[in-house]
């Protein structure tokens, strides 16, 4: 089994991907290696028909060309264009991503098809033997031209992985039916949801620390402070499970809408939540915080 990648974002969360080796990345190249030649055969037909009615000096310079624009514009292009897939990648279902997560550009796919061209595999390469020696050096399995332009080839066909239920704390729904969520970027919120993933597997300072920045950044986004005494994953798992609420209300059809969430104009105030009823003689004292961690 293959293991899972050390990318971490701007937020501190590990991102749950695995980086692609060098079988699956030898197999995407191979693929795409013949689709190049396949143009260059075209275009060296092309061309010996314009050197044989013309110049033959022009006719090389002309398949020089064509050959640095095959070999280096079709990765560039199709990464720049696709966000870092080529037809062999796509295959295969790689994909090219930064070091930190986030899409390539066309920087990024210009670095990484020249330093293909000149160091990886052909000028320098020795037909790919520079790639497959960094490629097996390297533990996420990064060639040259990833170390240069900063980005790492991750596989996107794995196997179903657990999918981290945001549940809503009773103690804190009618607290969070109140806040305005408007603000809450998309961004932020998949920050949460993959730190709510990995409670679990992180050391519980780590937890604790990582979760009290996520719960200042949510809170000064939405404008609503964590309550005093509730934990900083409480926090962020009742916002998210409440903008997954709303999220879902909006999808259903007009009618269940308005009979399960009255709207903001209707005269009738919002109903208290319901008393807690004490036990009359407990067995055992009472915590003081009512918030369990989460599994």
């Amino acid at each position: 089994m293959e293991p899972e990648s050390e990318l971490v974002t701007g937020e501190a969360v590990v991102l749950d991907v695995r980086a692609a080796k060098l079988a699956s990345r030898g197999l995407a190249m191979m693929l795409d290696v013949a689709l190049q030649l396949v143009a260059l055969i075209v275009a060296m037909l092309v061309l010996s028909q314009v050197a044989a009615f013309g110049d033959e000096a022009l006719a090389l310079t002309l398949f020089l060309v064509t050959v640095v624009l095959i070999m280096v514009g079709y990765p560039v292009i199709f990464e720049t264009l696709s966000r870092g897939r080529t037809l062999g990648k796509m295959a295969l279902g790689l994909r090219v991503v930064r070091t930190d997560g986030g899409p390539v550009r066309f920087r990024h796919a210009l670095v990484r098809g020249l330093a293909g061209f000149f160091v990886d595999f052909w000028a320098l390469g020795m037909l790919g033997v520079v790639a497959v020696v960094t490629s097996l050096l390297s533990p996420n399995g990064r060639r040259v031209g990833d170390y240069l332009a900063g980005t790492l080839v991750i596989r996107e066909r794995m196997p179903a992985s657990r999918t981290p239920y945001v549940g809503m704390p009773p103690q804190l729904a009618y607290w969070a039916s109140q806040l305005d969520l408007t603000r809450l970027s998309n961004d932020l919120a998949l920050a949460v949801r993959q730190y709510l993933s990995r409670t679990s597997e992180l050391r519980p300072e780590a937890v604790e620390a990582l979760g009290y920045g996520l719960a200042q950044q949510v809170a000064a986004a939405i404008g609503a402070p964590v309550p005093p005494g509730v934990p900083s994953w409480a926090y962020l798992s009742a916002v998210l499970a409440e903008r997954r609420r709303r999220d879902q209300a909006k999808l259903r059809p007009a009618v269940q809408y308005g009979q399960a969430y009255p709207q903001a104009a209707s005269p009738v105030a919002p109903a208290a939540p319901a008393p807690v009823v004490q036990p009359e003689a407990p067995s055992a004292p009472v915590p003081e915080n009512p918030f369990a961690p989460p599994g």
